[in-house]
Protein backbone atom coordinates (compact mmCIF):
# COMPACT_ATOMS: atom_id res chain seq x y z
CA UNK A 1 0.00 0.00 0.00
CA UNK A 2 1.45 3.45 -0.89
CA UNK A 3 2.57 5.62 2.02
CA UNK A 4 -0.12 8.25 1.30
CA UNK A 5 -2.79 5.55 1.51
CA UNK A 6 -1.34 4.29 4.81
CA UNK A 7 -1.43 7.80 6.26
CA UNK A 8 -5.01 8.34 5.09
CA UNK A 9 -6.07 4.97 6.51
CA UNK A 10 -4.41 5.73 9.84
CA UNK A 11 -6.06 9.15 10.06
CA UNK A 12 -9.44 7.66 9.16
CA UNK A 13 -9.13 5.16 12.00
CA UNK A 14 -8.30 7.89 14.49
CA UNK A 15 -11.27 10.00 13.33
CA UNK A 16 -13.63 7.04 13.62
CA UNK A 17 -12.43 6.34 17.17
CA UNK A 18 -12.92 10.01 18.07
CA UNK A 19 -16.47 9.99 16.69
CA UNK A 20 -17.28 6.95 18.81
CA UNK A 21 -15.83 8.58 21.93
CA UNK A 22 -17.76 11.83 21.39
CA UNK A 23 -20.96 9.90 20.65
CA UNK A 24 -20.66 8.12 24.00
CA UNK A 25 -20.04 11.40 25.76
CA UNK A 26 -22.78 13.38 23.98
CA UNK A 27 -25.34 10.58 23.76
CA UNK A 28 -25.78 11.06 20.01
CA UNK A 29 -23.64 10.84 16.85
CA UNK A 30 -21.02 13.52 16.19
CA UNK A 31 -19.57 13.77 12.69
CA UNK A 32 -15.96 14.86 12.23
CA UNK A 33 -14.81 15.86 8.75
CA UNK A 34 -11.83 17.24 6.81
CA UNK A 35 -9.08 15.44 8.74
CA UNK A 36 -5.57 16.85 8.41
CA UNK A 37 -2.73 14.82 9.88
CA UNK A 38 -0.36 17.01 11.90
CA UNK A 39 2.27 14.39 12.54
CA UNK A 40 3.31 12.93 15.86
CA UNK A 41 6.24 11.20 17.50
CA UNK A 42 6.13 8.05 15.35
CA UNK A 43 3.98 6.05 17.77
CA UNK A 44 1.35 8.78 17.86
CA UNK A 45 -1.07 10.10 15.26
CA UNK A 46 -2.29 13.70 15.61
CA UNK A 47 -5.17 14.89 13.44
CA UNK A 48 -7.04 18.19 13.16
CA UNK A 49 -10.74 17.74 12.34
CA UNK A 50 -13.74 19.97 11.80
CA UNK A 51 -16.98 19.33 13.67
CA UNK A 52 -19.64 18.98 10.96
CA UNK A 53 -22.38 20.58 13.07
CA UNK A 54 -22.38 22.55 16.28
CA UNK A 55 -25.36 20.94 17.98
CA UNK A 56 -23.40 20.21 21.14
CA UNK A 57 -21.50 23.52 21.35
CA UNK A 58 -18.23 21.83 20.60
CA UNK A 59 -15.39 23.96 19.23
CA UNK A 60 -15.42 24.35 15.44
CA UNK A 61 -12.21 22.35 15.11
CA UNK A 62 -10.61 19.75 17.39
CA UNK A 63 -7.28 18.00 17.74
CA UNK A 64 -7.36 14.21 18.07
CA UNK A 65 -4.29 12.34 19.32
CA UNK A 66 -3.98 8.57 19.49
CA UNK A 67 -1.06 6.54 20.79
CA UNK A 68 -0.33 3.15 19.24
CA UNK A 69 1.13 0.18 21.09
CA UNK A 70 3.96 -0.49 18.64
CA UNK A 71 5.49 1.10 15.58
CA UNK A 72 7.19 -1.07 12.92
CA UNK A 73 10.95 -0.80 13.31
CA UNK A 74 10.83 1.24 16.53
CA UNK A 75 10.40 0.53 20.22
CA UNK A 76 8.97 2.98 22.72
CA UNK A 77 11.98 2.16 24.85
CA UNK A 78 14.05 4.31 22.51
CA UNK A 79 12.40 7.46 23.83
CA UNK A 80 13.89 9.28 26.83
CA UNK A 81 11.58 9.87 29.75
CA UNK A 82 9.00 7.26 28.79
CA UNK A 83 8.48 4.29 31.13
CA UNK A 84 5.97 2.50 28.87
CA UNK A 85 3.34 3.31 26.27
CA UNK A 86 0.55 2.97 28.82
CA UNK A 87 2.21 4.98 31.58
CA UNK A 88 3.09 7.77 29.14
CA UNK A 89 -0.47 7.97 27.83
CA UNK A 90 -2.04 7.88 31.29
CA UNK A 91 0.33 10.58 32.53
CA UNK A 92 -0.48 12.77 29.52
CA UNK A 93 -4.24 12.29 29.87
CA UNK A 94 -4.13 13.02 33.59
CA UNK A 95 -1.94 16.07 33.00
CA UNK A 96 -4.47 17.46 30.53
CA UNK A 97 -7.29 16.73 33.00
CA UNK A 98 -5.40 18.58 35.70
CA UNK A 99 -4.47 21.54 33.48
CA UNK A 100 -8.01 21.89 32.13
CA UNK A 101 -9.33 22.17 35.70
CA UNK A 102 -7.19 25.27 36.27
CA UNK A 103 -8.68 28.74 35.89
CA UNK A 104 -8.82 29.59 32.20
CA UNK A 105 -6.11 32.23 32.42
CA UNK A 106 -3.73 29.68 33.98
CA UNK A 107 -4.20 26.80 31.54
CA UNK A 108 -0.84 26.12 29.87
CA UNK A 109 -2.07 24.59 26.62
CA UNK A 110 -5.10 23.04 24.93
CA UNK A 111 -8.13 21.98 26.95
CA UNK A 112 -9.13 18.34 27.23
CA UNK A 113 -12.54 17.59 25.68
CA UNK A 114 -12.57 13.80 26.17
CA UNK A 115 -10.24 10.84 26.71
CA UNK A 116 -10.40 7.07 26.27
CA UNK A 117 -7.79 5.19 28.29
CA UNK A 118 -8.43 1.87 26.54
CA UNK A 119 -8.07 3.33 23.04
CA UNK A 120 -5.27 5.69 24.16
CA UNK A 121 -7.18 8.57 22.60
CA UNK A 122 -7.30 12.26 23.50
CA UNK A 123 -9.59 14.93 22.06
CA UNK A 124 -8.29 18.45 22.65
CA UNK A 125 -9.19 21.99 21.73
CA UNK A 126 -7.41 23.39 18.70
CA UNK A 127 -5.09 26.30 19.49
CA UNK A 128 -5.35 27.46 15.89
CA UNK A 129 -2.64 29.03 13.78
CA UNK A 130 0.57 28.93 15.78
CA UNK A 131 4.32 29.02 15.36
CA UNK A 132 6.55 26.43 16.97
CA UNK A 133 9.20 27.79 19.29
CA UNK A 134 11.65 25.91 17.05
CA UNK A 135 10.88 28.36 14.24
CA UNK A 136 11.28 31.35 16.55
CA UNK A 137 14.68 30.12 17.69
CA UNK A 138 15.83 29.74 14.08
CA UNK A 139 15.03 33.41 13.42
CA UNK A 140 17.13 36.49 14.18
CA UNK A 141 18.82 36.67 17.57
CA UNK A 142 16.47 39.38 18.84
CA UNK A 143 13.41 37.30 17.89
CA UNK A 144 14.91 34.28 19.66
CA UNK A 145 15.64 36.38 22.76
CA UNK A 146 12.07 37.68 22.95
CA UNK A 147 10.66 34.18 22.48
CA UNK A 148 12.86 32.67 25.18
CA UNK A 149 11.92 35.41 27.65
CA UNK A 150 8.23 34.79 26.92
CA UNK A 151 8.84 31.04 27.33
CA UNK A 152 10.48 31.59 30.73
CA UNK A 153 7.68 33.89 31.92
CA UNK A 154 5.00 31.42 30.78
CA UNK A 155 6.73 28.68 32.76
CA UNK A 156 6.82 30.92 35.81
CA UNK A 157 3.11 31.71 35.56
CA UNK A 158 2.31 28.01 35.26
CA UNK A 159 4.46 27.17 38.27
CA UNK A 160 3.02 29.96 40.40
CA UNK A 161 -0.56 28.90 39.60
CA UNK A 162 -0.03 25.22 40.49
CA UNK A 163 1.92 25.47 43.76
CA UNK A 164 0.19 23.46 46.49
CA UNK A 165 -2.04 21.42 44.18
CA UNK A 166 0.02 18.26 43.91
CA UNK A 167 -2.54 16.23 45.89
CA UNK A 168 -5.12 17.02 43.17
CA UNK A 169 -2.78 15.70 40.49
CA UNK A 170 -1.95 12.56 42.46
CA UNK A 171 -5.67 11.90 43.03
CA UNK A 172 -6.27 12.02 39.26
CA UNK A 173 -3.38 9.60 38.67
CA UNK A 174 -4.74 7.23 41.30
CA UNK A 175 -8.19 7.35 39.77
CA UNK A 176 -6.78 6.61 36.30
CA UNK A 177 -4.80 3.51 37.27
CA UNK A 178 -2.48 2.87 40.18
CA UNK A 179 -0.40 0.32 38.26
CA UNK A 180 0.88 2.89 35.79
CA UNK A 181 1.67 5.84 38.05
CA UNK A 182 5.42 5.38 37.53
CA UNK A 183 7.14 8.57 36.39
CA UNK A 184 9.60 7.59 33.67
CA UNK A 185 11.73 10.71 34.03
CA UNK A 186 12.16 10.34 37.78
CA UNK A 187 12.93 6.64 37.44
CA UNK A 188 15.55 7.32 34.77
CA UNK A 189 17.03 10.23 36.73
CA UNK A 190 17.59 7.92 39.70
CA UNK A 191 19.13 5.28 37.42
CA UNK A 192 21.40 7.91 35.87
CA UNK A 193 22.88 8.89 39.24
CA UNK A 194 24.23 5.38 39.67
CA UNK A 195 25.08 4.66 36.03
CA UNK A 196 26.77 7.80 34.69
CA UNK A 197 30.00 7.56 36.77
CA UNK A 198 30.68 4.11 35.29
CA UNK A 199 29.80 5.33 31.78
CA UNK A 200 32.24 8.23 32.06
CA UNK A 201 35.00 6.03 33.47
CA UNK A 202 34.62 3.31 30.84
CA UNK A 203 33.82 5.39 27.76
CA UNK A 204 35.82 8.60 28.21
CA UNK A 205 38.29 7.78 30.99
CA UNK A 206 37.11 10.35 33.53
CA UNK A 207 36.43 9.54 37.19
CA UNK A 208 33.79 11.47 39.12
CA UNK A 209 35.23 13.10 42.29
CA UNK A 210 33.42 12.32 45.52
CA UNK A 211 32.41 15.96 46.01
CA UNK A 212 30.77 16.08 42.57
CA UNK A 213 29.12 12.70 43.02
CA UNK A 214 27.60 13.90 46.29
CA UNK A 215 26.02 16.86 44.49
CA UNK A 216 24.73 14.58 41.73
CA UNK A 217 23.16 12.27 44.30
CA UNK A 218 21.48 15.21 46.02
CA UNK A 219 19.90 16.20 42.69
CA UNK A 220 17.58 13.22 43.04
CA UNK A 221 15.40 15.25 45.40
CA UNK A 222 14.64 17.74 42.61
CA UNK A 223 12.48 15.05 41.02
CA UNK A 224 11.06 13.50 44.18
CA UNK A 225 10.44 16.21 46.78
CA UNK A 226 11.38 19.72 47.85
CA UNK A 227 10.00 23.16 48.60
CA UNK A 228 9.71 24.45 45.02
CA UNK A 229 7.43 21.82 43.55
CA UNK A 230 4.94 22.78 40.85
CA UNK A 231 3.26 21.21 37.84
CA UNK A 232 5.32 20.92 34.69
CA UNK A 233 4.67 19.58 31.15
CA UNK A 234 8.38 18.67 31.50
CA UNK A 235 9.23 17.66 27.90
CA UNK A 236 9.88 21.26 26.93
CA UNK A 237 11.58 20.66 23.58
CA UNK A 238 10.94 23.69 21.29
CA UNK A 239 8.81 21.46 19.04
CA UNK A 240 6.43 21.04 22.00
CA UNK A 241 6.09 24.78 22.60
CA UNK A 242 4.02 27.08 20.39
CA UNK A 243 3.63 30.81 20.15
CA UNK A 244 0.35 32.38 19.06
CA UNK A 245 -1.79 35.43 19.80
CA UNK A 246 -2.43 34.09 23.32
CA UNK A 247 1.29 33.87 24.06
CA UNK A 248 3.40 30.77 24.75
CA UNK A 249 1.54 27.47 25.04
CA UNK A 250 2.79 23.98 25.91
CA UNK A 251 1.95 20.66 24.23
CA UNK A 252 2.67 16.96 24.83
CA UNK A 253 2.47 16.11 28.53
CA UNK A 254 3.78 12.53 28.50
CA UNK A 255 6.34 13.52 31.15
CA UNK A 256 3.83 15.75 32.96
CA UNK A 257 3.85 15.93 36.73
CA UNK A 258 5.12 17.64 39.82
CA UNK A 259 8.82 18.26 40.37
CA UNK A 260 11.14 21.09 41.39
CA UNK A 261 10.34 24.04 39.16
CA UNK A 262 14.00 24.95 38.65
CA UNK A 263 14.27 21.83 36.50
CA UNK A 264 12.11 23.52 33.86
CA UNK A 265 14.31 26.60 33.66
CA UNK A 266 17.45 24.47 33.58
CA UNK A 267 15.95 22.33 30.81
CA UNK A 268 16.25 25.28 28.44
CA UNK A 269 19.64 26.37 29.82
CA UNK A 270 21.04 22.89 29.06
CA UNK A 271 19.61 23.23 25.55
CA UNK A 272 16.69 20.79 25.82
CA UNK A 273 18.42 17.60 27.02
CA UNK A 274 15.61 15.15 26.27
CA UNK A 275 16.36 15.42 22.55
CA UNK A 276 19.36 16.47 20.50
CA UNK A 277 18.33 20.10 20.00
CA UNK A 278 20.82 22.90 20.36
CA UNK A 279 20.20 26.58 21.07
CA UNK A 280 22.99 29.05 21.77
CA UNK A 281 22.87 29.90 25.47
CA UNK A 282 25.45 32.57 26.30
CA UNK A 283 25.62 33.73 29.89
CA UNK A 284 23.64 36.94 29.34
CA UNK A 285 20.77 35.09 27.65
CA UNK A 286 20.71 32.47 30.42
CA UNK A 287 20.69 35.19 33.10
CA UNK A 288 17.81 37.01 31.40
CA UNK A 289 15.76 33.81 31.20
CA UNK A 290 16.30 33.00 34.87
CA UNK A 291 15.33 36.54 35.85
CA UNK A 292 12.20 36.44 33.65
CA UNK A 293 11.11 33.19 35.28
CA UNK A 294 11.90 34.39 38.79
CA UNK A 295 9.82 37.54 38.30
CA UNK A 296 6.73 35.29 38.02
CA UNK A 297 7.44 32.97 40.97
CA UNK A 298 9.20 35.07 43.60
CA UNK A 299 5.81 36.00 45.08
CA UNK A 300 5.11 32.36 45.99
CA UNK A 301 8.76 31.46 46.70
CA UNK A 302 10.38 34.53 48.32
CA UNK A 303 13.59 32.59 49.01
CA UNK A 304 14.42 32.81 45.29
CA UNK A 305 15.00 36.55 45.66
CA UNK A 306 18.42 35.56 47.05
CA UNK A 307 20.70 35.63 44.00
CA UNK A 308 23.33 33.28 45.44
CA UNK A 309 20.75 30.74 46.56
CA UNK A 310 18.91 30.84 43.22
CA UNK A 311 22.11 30.43 41.20
CA UNK A 312 23.10 27.36 43.21
CA UNK A 313 19.62 25.85 42.74
CA UNK A 314 19.81 26.42 38.98
CA UNK A 315 23.28 24.89 38.88
CA UNK A 316 22.05 21.73 40.59
CA UNK A 317 19.05 21.48 38.26
CA UNK A 318 21.32 21.96 35.27
CA UNK A 319 23.63 19.25 36.59
CA UNK A 320 20.66 16.88 36.94
CA UNK A 321 19.82 17.32 33.27
CA UNK A 322 23.43 16.98 32.09
CA UNK A 323 23.62 13.72 34.05
CA UNK A 324 20.40 12.51 32.44
CA UNK A 325 21.24 13.56 28.87
CA UNK A 326 24.56 11.71 29.27
CA UNK A 327 22.70 8.62 30.50
CA UNK A 328 20.40 8.81 27.49
CA UNK A 329 22.83 9.63 24.72
CA UNK A 330 26.39 8.56 25.61
CA UNK A 331 25.70 4.81 25.11
CA UNK A 332 25.48 3.59 21.50
CA UNK A 333 21.70 3.37 21.05
CA UNK A 334 20.92 4.22 17.45
CA UNK A 335 17.15 3.81 17.75
CA UNK A 336 17.22 6.40 20.55
CA UNK A 337 19.39 8.75 18.48
CA UNK A 338 16.96 8.46 15.56
CA UNK A 339 13.95 9.22 17.76
CA UNK A 340 15.71 12.20 19.36
CA UNK A 341 16.78 13.73 16.06
CA UNK A 342 13.22 14.34 14.84
CA UNK A 343 13.47 18.03 15.66
CA UNK A 344 14.22 21.15 13.68
CA UNK A 345 17.14 22.21 15.90
CA UNK A 346 18.88 18.83 16.08
CA UNK A 347 22.64 18.41 15.91
CA UNK A 348 24.83 15.27 16.12
CA UNK A 349 24.77 13.74 19.59
CA UNK A 350 28.53 14.22 19.95
CA UNK A 351 28.14 17.98 19.54
CA UNK A 352 25.08 18.05 21.80
CA UNK A 353 26.79 16.27 24.70
CA UNK A 354 29.99 18.31 24.42
CA UNK A 355 27.97 21.55 24.39
CA UNK A 356 25.91 20.50 27.44
CA UNK A 357 28.94 19.65 29.53
CA UNK A 358 30.58 22.92 28.42
CA UNK A 359 27.49 24.85 29.55
CA UNK A 360 27.66 23.11 32.93
CA UNK A 361 31.34 24.04 33.22
CA UNK A 362 30.53 27.69 32.51
CA UNK A 363 27.56 27.82 34.91
CA UNK A 364 29.58 26.20 37.71
CA UNK A 365 32.49 28.60 37.20
CA UNK A 366 30.09 31.56 37.27
CA UNK A 367 28.62 30.58 40.64
CA UNK A 368 31.95 29.60 42.18
CA UNK A 369 31.47 25.82 42.21
CA UNK A 370 35.09 25.17 41.23
CA UNK A 371 35.03 21.39 41.75
CA UNK A 372 32.03 20.95 39.44
CA UNK A 373 33.48 23.37 36.90
CA UNK A 374 36.84 21.56 36.78
CA UNK A 375 35.16 18.17 36.49
CA UNK A 376 32.78 19.32 33.73
CA UNK A 377 35.78 20.78 31.88
CA UNK A 378 37.56 17.41 32.02
CA UNK A 379 34.50 15.62 30.67
CA UNK A 380 34.11 18.20 27.89
CA UNK A 381 37.73 17.73 26.83
CA UNK A 382 37.47 13.93 27.03
CA UNK A 383 34.30 13.86 24.91
CA UNK A 384 35.92 16.18 22.39
CA UNK A 385 38.92 13.85 22.18
CA UNK A 386 36.66 10.78 21.91
CA UNK A 387 34.84 12.15 18.88
CA UNK A 388 37.62 14.16 17.24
Amino acid sequence: MPMSALVADRAAGVVAAAEQLLARRMGAPVRLVEPVELGGSGRTTVVRVRVADNTYSLPRTLIVKQVRETVPGRSWRAEPGVASVDSAFIREAVSYQFATALAREHRPGPDLIAQDFDARLLILTDLGESTRLTTQLQARSDVADISLMAFAQALGRLHASTVGRESDFVALLRRAEVAHRRDGVTTQAISAIGAVPGMLREQVGVDVPESVLAVAQSCRQLFERGRFRAFSPSDLCPDNVIVNEDGVRFLDYEWGGYRDATLDVAYALVSFPGCLCHVDMPADRARAMVDAWRSEVVGVWPALADEVYLDRKILHAQMAWVWLTTYWFLPENHSRFAAAREHGLSIPRSQALIARWALLEERARTVGADDISAFAGRVTDALDLKWS
